[in-house]
């Protein structure tokens, strides 16, 4: 039998190689192709970590820059979010200091949405992140509105 090639039949492959691991079949396990697979669902993580922080900041910024707006869709994104990442968190304790890491890119990705989304110039928004990540993500933050 043929072991399936990982270019041309990905999930054959997968299945292939899962059961050389099972076997302890060395000689079957496509050694290159595993290390990037396994590489990437650590990247998976952090992208998944990103996308989520982005979307929390992104709601965040419209409750407190739009109160007139507010709704239970936007809270319950808020706190979809903050649980998404708690949950990767949980998984992978490692990824613990990821999200202050990544959030100047985030906030700067969702000042951007906001600003699109809003029609408010980006320029009514923050340059940088206001808020301290332990604020970000704390399940009972939300900003107020700004003082006019």
């Amino acid at each position: 039998m043929t072991t399936p090639d990982y270019d041309t039949d990905f999930y054959a492959w997968t299945q292939t190689q899962a059961a050389a691991i099972r076997a302890k079949d060395l000689a079957r396990l496509d050694i290159v192709h595993l290390a990037e697979e396994i590489e990437s669902l650590g990247i998976a993580d952090e992208h998944a970590i990103t996308h989520q922080l982005e979307r929390l900041l992104h709601h965040l910024l419209k409750w407190r820059y739009q109160p007139t707006h507010r709704s239970p869709s936007w809270r319950r994104s808020i706190d979809q979010a903050r649980r998404r990442i708690e949950d990767r968190i949980q998984r992978s304790p490692s990824l613990g200091p990821y999200p202050a890491q990544r959030l100047p890119l985030a906030y700067r990705r969702a000042r951007r949405d906001a600003s699109l989304e809003t029609g408010f110039p980006l320029a009514t928004f923050p340059e940088a992140c206001e808020w301290s990540i332990a604020q970000v993500l704390d399940e009972d933050f939300l900003p107020e509105a700004p003082a006019c």
